[in-house]
């Protein structure tokens, strides 16, 4: 090994993951799967889990706790928000607890957590469904290419 090996920004990471809550319910898992591939940067991760990676080479693994302001964020109160019940399609009922899939006005989509259905208002949480949560994360990193950083091509 090398220091080529090395993730960092733009490295392109093959790993096992698992993320879970304190509680131990297991959000995301690739362990006894396939291994999730990914370059730093891509969006793939959010950047306080690709940090949590840096420095780090194949055939190693940790487990760490990591708090939401390095995860998902902090549960910002701003993103509770009351819609007209007449915004939903016909054959969505709200009901708390039911996860809907919002278009954003750039064309992306978030999920929305109905928290309560008052009349014909309907209180829904847009923060992402981790944000305010302390996660675990456990990796082992398999392998690490850097060859795209260095301007090789098909190097391993």
């Amino acid at each position: 090994m090398t220091a080529l090996d090395v993730i960092s920004p733009g490295s392109r990471v093959r790993l096992h993951l698992r993320l879970s809550l304190a509680d131990g319910t297991v959000v995301e898992d690739s362990y006894g799967g396939e291994p999730l591939e990914f370059v730093i940067g891509d969006g793939t991760l959010v950047q306080g889990l690709e940090r949590a990676l840096y420095g780090m080479r194949p055939g190693q693994s940790q487990r760490l706790t990591l708090h939401p302001e390095q995860a998902f964020g902090a549960h910002d109160p701003a993103l509770v928000t009351h819609l007209p019940r007449a915004r939903f399609p016909d054959d969505i009922v709200p009901e708390p607890g039911l996860v809907i899939e919002f278009e954003t006005a750039e064309g992306e989509f978030l999920p929305g957590l109905v928290l309560a259905v008052e009349g014909d208002q309907v209180e829904v949480d847009l923060n992402h469904p981790l944000a305010g949560k302390p996660v675990i994360l456990e990796n082992e990193i398999l392998a690490v290419d850097n060859s795209a950083l260095l301007g090789a091509e098909g190097e391993d």
